[in-house]
């Protein structure tokens, strides 16, 4: 396949691999393909294979197959594969960076930083091999296990299928793929329908490195029957799934008892202190409500303001979020473009029209886009504030105090990330303790990730943790050894 798109420089996209899907030890071809736009003006980018509930069957066996070979495959082959993935997608940067805008339409900023957290998953991942290890158990505390020797080691849990979203297709599919070749096993990528383009590619790159079996890294397209396929064939050892709540619990349902890691949905909160910096906070929300137009988990949505300075800071986000660029996403300055499809802009559009609230600045159209948005008077109920908007906007509250705060943001049913902003060391602390989530951050904003770091929800947001050492102990057992000698 290949893509060939001018971008307002003059530089071309020329980007390059096979047709159809990799499946098995070659590339199979399609009946049928999907048209891949470009959010920004609805061109098409490319002609994708759309996959078949055949095929995905078919990817299965090939990685059945193969699990003992990659089971087998030593530290130093399995670390290697991985160098060779980052080396590959380093070599290829600007090129990735420019295929993530086309198919996702985020910001060059954004897919900029996408692909530079991709990397370090990579080089984590292969990192974390040479840690994957066990330890000695003293079974001598009863007199019956005297004489005896007991150690653990971790072993693969088998074929792992990852499904990913489509708001950071390459990295998301980098913590699909990284922790599972880390772990010693085969691994069957499923991208969002919208966006399987980059990861197509990594997938080439890392089956043409010839450092692993090919089967072991596969990718099947395809809708909801394609995936059903995948995670209800009961011989998968895991599936990690990323996206919505809701095809999150269909997931969990459909592949049980398979074991199911799910990074979900959030409404992530900020918390702003009487103690607070108010212009970091108001820098804060602007940086990490409007990244990759409002379409990440873990982008600010949700704003509690104790009420003592609700005034002041309203007035100094309003004036920041005045200044965020909103146009063509193949452009440097731009921070906010429009989201996937036009589904999705009417659906924000819609929730911002039903949620009661006063539109502060923002609340409509720009050209393809939504324009940044801040709501302020919305009660619990509305959308905009219960549910995960995924979108440019950020809704404002007053609080008495940061009782109040913290309990505000725990009664949502998601917890992925939150955030405080206060010079108070009690104020954040109490706030690592109370707040409900997987991570709480302090003076920064929540959908701060290092991509090494465990990352995961509590609640609707999710179960199981992301970050190659910990995705690696999810999709590895451990094996217990007792042995008496002779």
């Amino acid at each position: 396949m290949t893509i060939d798109t001018a971008w307002p420089s003059g530089l071309p996209i020329d980007t390059a691999w096979p047709s159809g899907l990799p499946i098995g030890d070659g590339w199979v071809a399609t009946a049928e393909t999907d048209d891949i736009t470009f959010p920004y003006d609805g061109s098409v980018v490319a002609k994708a294979p759309r996959g078949t509930k055949a095929l995905a069957e078919r990817a299965v066996e090939e990685a059945l197959a193969v699990a003992p070979a990659m089971a087998a495959l030593p530290s130093h082959a399995r670390r290697a594969a991985l160098m060779q993935a980052h080396d590959a997608v380093e070599a290829n940067r600007e090129e990735f960076e420019r295929l993530l805008v086309l198919e996702t339409g985020k910001p060059l900023v954004d897919c900029k930083v996408e692909v530079a957290r991709t990397l370090v998953t990579l080089a984590t991942a292969a990192e974390e091999v040479a840690r994957l290890h066990g330890e000695t158990v003293p079974l001598d505390l009863l007199p019956s296990g005297e004489g005896l020797i007991g150690f653990w080691t971790r072993r693969p849990i088998g074929v792992v299928v990852g499904i990913t979203g489509f708001n950071y297709p390459l990295l998301l599919a980098a913590h699909k793929i990284a922790p599972a070749v880390a772990a010693g096993c085969p691994v069957i990528v499923k991208p969002a329908p919208a966006t399987p383009l980059a990861t197509l590619w990594l997938a080439h790159l890392i089956r043409s490195a010839n450092a692993l079996p090919p089967q072991a890294v596969q990718l099947v397209t395809g809708d909801v029957e394609v995936g059903r396929a995948l995670v209800e064939d009961r011989r998968i050892g895991a599936v990690s799934f990323t996206g919505s709540a809701a095809a999150g619990h269909a997931i969990a349902r459909n592949a049980a008892p398979t074991k199911v890691l799910l990074e979900l949905g959030s409404n992530a909160a900020l918390v702003v202190a009487a103690d607070a910096d108010l212009e970091a906070a108001a820098d804060a929300v602007v940086r990490g409500g409007y990244y990759a137009s409002g379409q990440a988990c873990i982008s600010v949505q949700r704003v509690l303001v104790e009420e003592p300075v609700r005034e002041r800071f309203v007035s100094l986000l309003a004036e920041r979020v005045k200044n965020v660029a909103v146009g063509d996403p193949r452009l440097p300055e731009t921070r906010v473009a429009p989201l996937i499809d036009q589904a999705a802009t009417d659906r924000v559009l819609e929730w911002i029209a039903g949620s009661g609230g006063e539109a502060v600045t923002g609340g409509r159209r720009e050209g393809r886009a939504i324009a940044p948005t801040v709501l302020a008077g919305v009660g619990d109920g509305a959308a905009v504030w219960d549910e995960e908007i995924f979108g440019p906007v950020v809704v404002v509250r007053s609080v008495p105090d940061i009782d109040a705060a913290f309990a505000a943001v725990n009664r949502s049913r998601y917890g992925l990330h939150a955030a405080v902003f206060t010079r108070s060391l009690a104020t954040a602390f109490a706030a690592i303790e109370r707040i409900e989530a997987g991570g709480v951050v302090v003076n920064e904003v929540p959908g701060f990730r290092a991509d090494n770091m465990p990352y995961g929800g509590v609640k609707d947001s999710g179960i199981g943790r992301e970050g190659p050492r910990f995705a690696i102990e999810e999709l590895t057992v451990t094996r217990m050894a007792i042995i008496r000698p002779s």
